[in-house]
């Protein structure tokens, strides 16, 4: 019986990793059976072709022809962008980095991560009151999310602009007695109407979106840190926010980008952002609108890329305690790759017509159905 088990050990195991069930069958079959002997020998020079056999891939015909469709389309409308010279783009590279584009450009950078960080951090406190259990900052933080996310942004920008005609001093004390009030005028400019507006009504979207990521946090994560005695604040902190950041971050990273092009709108209320200083260098320009729009176009994608570059690491950050090995970034599948084609990829010379892991488990499976054949046949021998 030991002899038996160590023949099957050996005849299943191979130097190259594969297993084979073809010896594995033959190592247990009886010897000095004649019809075992010739079924065995069948099976032995199967699997053996099976394993010589190279795998063909399945073949996608409509894939290709749609990606050669996609890529002629892609070409032509390349094309149009350098033979069509109303794009002008002359003038595209003499106004891309003119002082007042810039200067544009800083007011859309601030504007736009100040309203972040205050949308971030009021969406956070809105939605601890829209779980909290008390009514009254339950009902409070509905309401506010209903009203900011029912009015436009413009509607709040332009509400805000004429505030100084509404309340033409803002005060605080004791209601219906004395209080401290100052004029409107004097304490928000214009900047701070526009990043008031963005906040306000981004912050009903954050709430929202970090409402959504708590309650995404498995309950069982509730249950444990209430059983280790942590106070409500410091299981917040420390156990719901930073698992629910894997669900929070992406959404809100997508709030972020519209915000960026939401703070267009500040030219509204006489700010002259991006979008503002290309509208006013437009009316003074004319011959130069297309490319005045074409340099916009060009900032757009340029901070919008940059967030989205951003957020894939701040994902890949918040993913490590999810998964057990971080998916590798850009340069390094690039620097991998390039070792790949240069032979180093696949344990030095000669690794290269090696067969791949998948090949050999391909191969493997395919001998495996030989076997299985091949048995039922023994059987009916």
């Amino acid at each position: 019986m030991t002899q038996t088990t160590d023949t099957e050990r050996d005849a299943v195991t191979r130097p190259d990793g594969a297993r084979s069930v073809a010896d594995a069958h033959r190592a247990s079959s009886p010897t000095g059976s004649p019809a075992g002997s010739t079924t065995d020998a069948t099976i032995d020079a199967a699997g053996r072709a099976a394993l010589d056999r190279p795998v063909v891939p399945l073949r996608h015909p409509l894939r290709w022809i749609a990606a050669a469709v996609v890529l002629v389309v892609l070409l032509n409308f390349v094309e149009t962008l350098f033979t069509n010279e109303q794009w002008g783009w002359p003038a595209v590279g003499k106004w891309l980095f003119s002082p007042a584009i810039l200067t544009g450009l800083q007011l859309t950078l601030v504007a736009t991560a100040l309203s972040a960080v205050i949308s971030f951090a009021g969406g956070i406190v809105v939605a601890i009151g829209r779980l909290s259990r008390n009514p009254v900052l339950s009902g409070l933080a509905w309401g506010y999310v209903w009203l900011f996310r029912s009015v436009p942004l413009i509607l709040v920008l332009v509400f805000l602009y004429n505030l100084g005609s509404l309340y033409p001093t803002i005060g605080i004390g004791v209601p219906f007695g004395p209080q401290f009030e100052v004029p409107t005028a004097n304490v928000l400019g214009d900047l701070a109407i526009g990043v008031i507006g963005l906040s306000l009504s981004e912050i009903a979207y954050a709430s929202e979106i970090v409402r959504a990521g708590v309650l995404a946090v498995d309950h069982g994560q509730h249950e444990a840190a209430q059983a280790l005695g942590l106070p409500r604040r410091r299981q917040f902190v420390r156990v719901i926010l930073p698992q629910a950041l894997r669900s929070i971050v992406p959404a809100f990273v997508n709030q972020i980008v519209g915000l960026l092009k939401a703070s267009s709108l500040l030219f509204y209320v006489s700010l002259l952002d991006l979008f503002g200083v290309v509208q006013n260098l437009s009316s003074t320009y004319p011959t130069d609108i297309i490319p005045l729009l074409v340099v916009a176009t060009i900032w757009y994608l340029a901070l919008t890329s940059a967030v989205s570059i951003v957020q894939y690491y701040v994902e890949r950050w918040t993913a490590r305690g999810s998964v057990r090995a971080l998916p590798p970034t850009p340069f390094q599948r690039l620097r991998s790759a390039v070792r790949r084609g240069s032979g180093r990829g696949r344990g030095g010379p000669g690794g290269a017509d090696r067969p791949s892991s998948s090949a050999r488990a391909a191969q493997v499976v395919a001998a495996d159905r030989v076997v299985a054949s091949g048995k039922n046949d023994g059987k009916a021998i």
